[in-house]
């Protein structure tokens, strides 16, 4: 069969979201799938250990295993580089490409694109995080040139009980951040079932909402050569971002 286009991801072990979210996605393009290799990673704090799980030899070991599925693009599907500091997922992605030879990108790095593409620099930050994690995010953001307008998290070290909150509680917090008039507004986890709701409180309150599993699969597309504007039904970030 040709004409295909395979996308790997790399998935927190813990996580229930990302992995049926980026297939529904998907589901209107059946030429496009994609393939996850999971690592372990079961908190998010600052602890030593917790860090720890975002050491690069367990993602490239996933990343090597994807690459036997001949995937044209790997993407880490998750947000530790929003506390790491973004160089670490660059790093990590030009460490998956050279071992691999297929291009990588990662969820924040597509966040990050996004808001420089459509040069949005006032953005509202919605996430589960501790409140340690929630202030790196912010500076390290900053650090970027974005500045955080608002913002709202559950103080929560998760990582699996990020995907067993229910979308009324999603929706409270991007209403709140939405009150401040940000220009983009995001959601960022990818254990948050946040990306179903976009499109309904994208028409609700006006602002663009970028959910990371999208980034994910935004990004994704752009590196394997896809045009984004396939995926429908998902926001306007699919829509209106080249």
């Amino acid at each position: 069969m040709t004409g295909r286009t395979l996308l790997g991801m790399l998935t927190p072990s813990s996580n229930t979201v990302l992995e049926p979210v980026t297939s529904a996605m998907l589901a209107g393009t059946p030429d496009i799938t994609a393939h996850f290799g999971r690592f372990k990673v079961t908190e998010i704090s600052l602890r030593d250990a917790a860090l720890g799980q975002f050491d690069n030899a367990p993602i490239l070991a996933a990343a090597t295993l994807l690459a036997d599925a001949r995937v044209q693009a790997i993407c880490w599907n998750g947000t530790s580089a929003g506390w790491l500091g973004l160089d670490a997922d660059r790093e990590l992605c030009a460490a998956i490409q050279r071992e691999t030879g297929i291009p990588a990108t990662s969820s924040t790095l597509a966040l990050g694109e996004i808001l420089n593409r459509t040069g949005q620099k006032s953005y509202g930050l919605v996430t589960p995080y501790l409140d340690e994690i929630q202030e790196k995010i912010v500076a390290n953001f900053a650090r970027e040139g974005w500045t955080c307008v608002a913002e709202r998290h559950l103080r929560d070290k998760g990582n699996f009980s990020f995907s067993e909150y229910g979308p009324d509680v999603i929706a409270r917090m991007v209403r709140e951040v939405a009150a401040e008039k940000p220009q983009a507004i995001a959601v960022f986890c990818t254990n948050l079932r946040a990306a179903p709701l976009v499109e309904a409180l994208e028409r609700e309150i006006g602002i663009p909402i970028y959910d990371t599993v999208a980034t994910a699969v935004w990004g994704s597309l752009r590196i394997a050569g896809v045009d984004p504007k396939r995926i429908k039904g998902w926001g306007r970030l699919f829509q209106e971002v080249a």
